[in-house]
């Protein structure tokens, strides 16, 4: 039975809080890898965690609304290319290589397009690591360069714990580190504890790390520059333009809304970008993936006002827990993280809020014992997920230390 354009938007719905949506941006399934990975521990199953109805899953660090109406009347009108290989539809991933270096004044040879973020940072790994180059990483940070570095590559990871009043990113206790090493990888913003690093600590970082390790390849993870409103940031692009063996990956995840589409991308220079391309999966990218990612760059309207939808959700949920006593990080993310040690661990925290339908994020060594993350749905969500919090929490102040509710 054939399906008409029209009626397949009714059966999904169209809107940015449609079925569409929520499909395209995945919601909710990082967290399920990790519990999923958890469970398949505890029993050898891969079962998704049954969720309470009403649910409130506030722990992947997605775009709650899902992609803009561009992206999904780009990714609707591909369906009758869908038999179309990337390379032979329209929209062309060249397309989409030849507009990203537009947009950052650069050429195509210094863009390489990935499934997501993920593809890059493994690949990052393959090319520029082996059993006595090393990885160095802050701790904590995003777990799948050193996961995938140690668990499947078998190599060697270095680490220095961020800074312990700010929880930004140590630079200068990664230095020690960098020489030999293959790879230094900084997500910046920094997930999980959603701090900034300033370009010009970037940048004297990377210089630094060049001048005492220059065949060290340096990663930046922007994942979420789009969602940072502290001035002192800037993206790496220019630096890793002109300064070889220097990437920085960038992913439609997050404020684009479309983690459930898997498309992301890294820009280097000419020559670091090749090196990468001959690790690039075939046919990598997928024909609906290029053309929502061109309509969505397109499209820089929407993208301001998702960061200033997520600034104001985030300024609600950081002071909901700062009335009650507990302290967050200067937040440049869509998600915030929060110390809440006075009173129980994420775990306890995790779970009693799970008890509410109210599902937060996993554990983060070695800063579990004391600092939850949260990630930040519609201020609507937030509104309940806050109410649920100052039960699970109550104020620090009338609590004991280390003690659950």
């Amino acid at each position: 039975m054939s399906v008409s354009r029209r009626g397949f938007l009714q059966g999904l719905g169209v809107g940015r809080t449609s079925h569409a949506s929520a499909f395209i941006a995945a919601r909710g399934h990082e967290e399920y890898v990790a519990e999923a990975m958890q469970q398949q521990g505890r029993n050898g199953g891969m079962q998704r965690p049954a969720l309470p109805p009403g649910a409130i899953r506030i722990s992947s660090n997605e775009n709650p609304l899902g992609p803009g109406k561009a992206a999904i009347d780009a990714i609707l009108g591909r369906f009758p290319e869908a038999n179309r290989y990337p390379f032979n539809s329209s929209p062309l991933d060249a397309d989409l290589e030849i507009l990203l270096a537009k947009l950052n004044t650069a050429k195509r040879e210094n863009v390489v397009l990935g499934v997501g973020s993920q593809e890059i940072l493994k690949n990052a790994a393959r090319v520029f690591m082996s059993p006595t180059k090393h990885l160095v990483i802050p701790s904590p940070t995003y777990g799948d360069p050193a996961g995938f570095a140690q668990n499947v590559l078998k190599y060697t990871v270095k680490s220095a714990p961020v800074e312990g009043k700010t929880l930004k990113t140590d630079l200068a206790a990664l230095l020690p580190h960098v020489k030999g090493a293959g790879l230094v990888y900084i997500c910046n913003p920094n997930n999980p504890t959603a701090t900034i690093n300033s370009a010009q600590e970037i940048k004297d970082f990377i210089a630094e790390v060049k001048k005492t390790s220059p065949t060290t390849a340096i990663l930046i993870d922007e994942a979420y520059c789009d969602y940072v409103s502290d001035p002192g940031f800037q993206t790496a692009i220019p630096i890793a333009l002109t300064t070889p063996g220097v990437l920085v990956a960038r992913t439609f995840s997050k404020a684009y809304g479309m983690a459930g589409v898997r498309i992301g991308y890294a820009i280097g220079d000419a020559a670091t970008v090749k090196k990468m391309a001959a690790y690039k999966m075939p046919y990598n990218v997928n024909t609906f993936g290029v053309a929502a990612a061109i309509a969505s760059l397109k499209d820089p309207q929407h993208i301001k006002e998702e960061a200033a939808r997520n600034k104001a959700v985030r300024d609600f949920t950081v002071k909901a827990l700062a009335d009650l006593g507990y302290t967050s990080t200067d937040s440049q993310t869509n998600f915030i993280f929060t110390d809440i040690g006075k009173t129980m661990t994420a775990a306890a925290f995790r779970d009693a809020c799970a008890a509410k339908g109210i599902m937060v994020g996993r554990d983060f060594p070695p800063l579990e014992k004391t600092w939850t993350r949260i990630s930040l749905g519609t201020m609507e969500e937030m509104q309940k997920a806050t109410d649920v919090f100052r039960g699970v929490l109550k104020p620090s102040t009338t609590t004991s230390s280390g003690k659950g509710q």
